[in-house]
């Protein structure tokens, strides 16, 4: 647990002419006169001298301890995230902004107040950093986008007859785990061979106590069948030894040892047991086949390599557990154009075991600035060894080669990509008369079926392609009953652009688009245009993209707003562009109108009427049969289940038929 060090009084430092300040504290944080909300004030001036004079507050009660400082803007999100050894020697630095890049001058002048958290040792500091970075996402932090989680294999240790499966997520049941892999294929395929090499169950509990007969996996062989006795608990056990023993990389001598008792079978003439044990040793065989590179003397490892080119990062990550390759993963954090590989990679590591186990041993292909730290705080957090080590020659050196081949051609790839989606949206540009290239695009179209369940969608794309974290989805409310096109296209910009007009007036924060696209004619542009000039936004480009005749692709018209519409030739690469954004929002819009016409086919009316919660449904439900039956009863059926009174009787009836008298 990190907790704030006893109070101290900190050693004397050059202090400016205005008054100290008090800080107030509780058992876990250092807390300045501002924290809650209320910053301090700070004379009239630039806001990087104004930003600058919020931190200078802050500065002025920090200690000379290890600690994490967090700078916010006006609206309470986090903009950088650091990390010091002593708290008060690094916040000063960002007092004098004429000394900082200019990327770093950006974030003192949107700086509105800070926070502190104070800790035991710098370590602790890094690792609470991890966290935070990873949880916030500061804008001016080194950011890795990818959150997903890593498949296991777990050999549970809850059951009698343990299984075998895949798991994501906490390591919370008992057993042992086994990974991480890369992907789900490579997990889904190591669980096909054990079960063919080991005949290991891997039905769920619930399944295994009430079978009464053998079930398929049985009959083709990739099951021993233990829920109705076919194999007994010390054979069972055996199997479960062999498992345990592939998985943790002594696979050689259990080859062998299958290969004995095959040829034992065969010279007893047992020639359909031999061809058991051959079965299984062709399992274990495919599986291994499926390995990349294997290094058996490195153990348990994750071997990681950096590139950078054109501004841009890859990290690849490989896995090996007991010499063997898991997979690999690639990586490509966000960060500044002067950041060193050092740095990327050292926040990297960070971010990446902030959710992620370490393994004993991580080979790197560049130093990091502090390395010895590093170690010590995935030592923490793994509690136990953690040794980093940049291999100079030898096999594992061949291993961190191969990591930095692979994270060179994924970024040469990316790379090219990005050229040719920047070459695009140059085109579109110069087709448009915008001033620049665009660097967000928005798309918006809508789906419904005659008016019901409509859903308005929101796609983004840029440089880098389509950016999914940034889509959205309007379930459309005021226009939901009128089928009315233009009405929905309204109340989906009303409420993007209104809540972003409140959220961020000063368009600062790089959430605005610099082109938006309405998949639709003249009409749909009207709409859209109307709603911009109601919330006095007029130097928004806004385009119309109505399909042509037939609703044919290769046809679309462009409706501009101050200039007639026009055709692009058919083979013309801008419009292929165009006819992939407006496919793409085509099918996200579907896609989010079938999931709420799928939830509101499987809703109960009875749950929108107030005053009817589970105990009153159950009722209606068991005295009626089905909510169909509930909306066709009168008010003498209503009133006669029991907890219905007289009042809420007639609220149901009115509900579903209006006012009137139903007896």
């Amino acid at each position: 647990m990190i907790q704030t060090p006893p109070s101290q009084s900190p050693p004397q430092w050059p202090e400016p002419s205005e008054p100290e300040p008090t800080a107030t504290g509780d058992d876990d944080r250092a807390t300045v006169p501002h924290e809650g909300g209320v910053a301090p004030a700070v004379p009239d001036g630039t806001l990087e001298e104004k930003g600058a004079a919020v931190i200078l507050a802050t500065w002025r009660t920090l200690p000379n301890v290890p600690g994490v400082y967090r700078m916010l803007d006006r609206h309470g999100d986090a903009l950088y995230v650091g990390k010091a050894r002593d708290l008060r020697k690094r916040v000063v630095t960002y007092t004098r902004p004429e000394r900082l890049p200019i990327r770093l001058r950006r974030m003192v002048a949107a700086t509105h107040r800070m926070e502190i958290v104070t800790t035991h040792t710098e370590a602790e500091a890094l690792l609470l950093e991890s966290n935070l970075v990873k949880k916030l996402k500061p804008r001016y932090n080194i950011l890795l986008r990818d959150d997903k989680s890593f498949p296991f294999i777990l050999l549970t240790g809850d059951h009698d007859f343990p299984r075998v499966v895949k798991h994501r997520g906490p390591r919370t049941r008992p057993g042992q785990y086994h990974g991480p892999f890369a992907s789900a294929m490579a997990v889904n395929r190591t669980l096909v061979a054990l079960q063919k090499a080991f005949l290991l169950r891997s039905c769920s509990d619930s399944v295994f106590a009430n079978r009464t007969r053998p079930c398929l996996l049985f009959q083709i062989k990739r099951c021993c069948a233990p829920c109705v006795d076919r194999i007994d608990g010390p054979a069972y056990d055996a199997l479960v030894d062999q498992a345990r023993a592939f998985l943790e990389g002594r696979s050689q001598d259990l080859q062998r040892d299958l290969a004995r008792r095959m040829e034992e079978a065969s010279a007893r003439l047992a020639f359909e047991e031999a061809a058991g044990y051959r079965d299984r040793i062709r399992a274990l065989t495919a599986v291994q086949a499926h390995q990349d590179i294997t290094l058996p003397g490195l153990g348990e490892a994750d071997v990681i390599g950096l590139h950078q080119a054109g501004g841009q990062t890859c990290v690849q990550v490989f896995f090996f557990r007991a010499g063997t390759n898991y997979g690999n993963r690639a990586y490509y954090p966000t960060h500044a154009r002067e950041d060193e590989p050092g740095t990327i990679l050292e926040a990297f590591l960070g971010q990446f075991y902030a959710r992620q186990q370490p393994p004993r041993v991580v080979l790197l292909s560049e130093p990091l600035p502090n390395a010895a730290l590093v170690e010590e705080a995935l030592t923490l957090r793994a509690e136990r060894r953690v040794r980093l080590l940049m291999p100079q020659r030898g096999d594992r050196r061949k291993v961190v080669e191969h990591a930095l081949a692979n994270a060179r051609e994924a970024l040469a790839r990316r790379l090219a990509e990005t050229g040719a989606q920047q070459k695009l949206l140059e085109g579109l540009a110069e087709v448009l008369g915008l001033e620049s290239p665009p660097e967000r695009v928005e798309v918006y179209d809508n789906s419904h079926i005659s008016g019901t369940n409509p859903v308005g969608a929101m796609i983004v794309a840029g440089p880098e392609g389509f950016q999914k974290n940034a889509y959205r989805k309007f379930n459309i409310r005021q226009a939901e009953t009128t089928a009315d096109d233009y009405a929905m296209m309204r109340e989906v910009m009303e409420r993007r652009f209104g809540r972003a007009l409140k959220e961020d007036p000063e368009r600062a924060r790089g959430q605005w688009p610099d082109l938006v696209l309405i998949d639709g004619g003249q009409g749909q542009l009207n709409a859209a245009r109307g709603v911009l000039e109601d919330l006095g936004i007029e130097d928004m480009p806004l385009v119309g993209i109505a399909k042509g005749p037939d609703r044919d692709a290769g046809r679309e018209r462009f409706f501009p707003p101050d200039r007639p519409s026009f055709l692009l030739p058919p083979n013309h690469p801008v419009l292929y562009f165009v006819q992939r954004l407006r496919d793409e929002a085509h099918r996200f819009a579907v896609g989010s109108h079938q999931a709420r016409r799928k939830k509101a086919a499987g809703a109960n009316p009875l749950d929108t009427i107030p005053g009817i919660g589970a105990t009153r449904k159950k009722a209606l439900m068991h005295h009626f049969g089905s909510a169909r039956a509930v909306s066709q009863a009168g008010l003498a059926d209503l009133e006669a289940v029991e907890g219905i009174s007289a009042a809420l009787a007639r609220t149901i009836y009115e509900t579903f038929h209006g006012t009137g008298e139903g007896r």
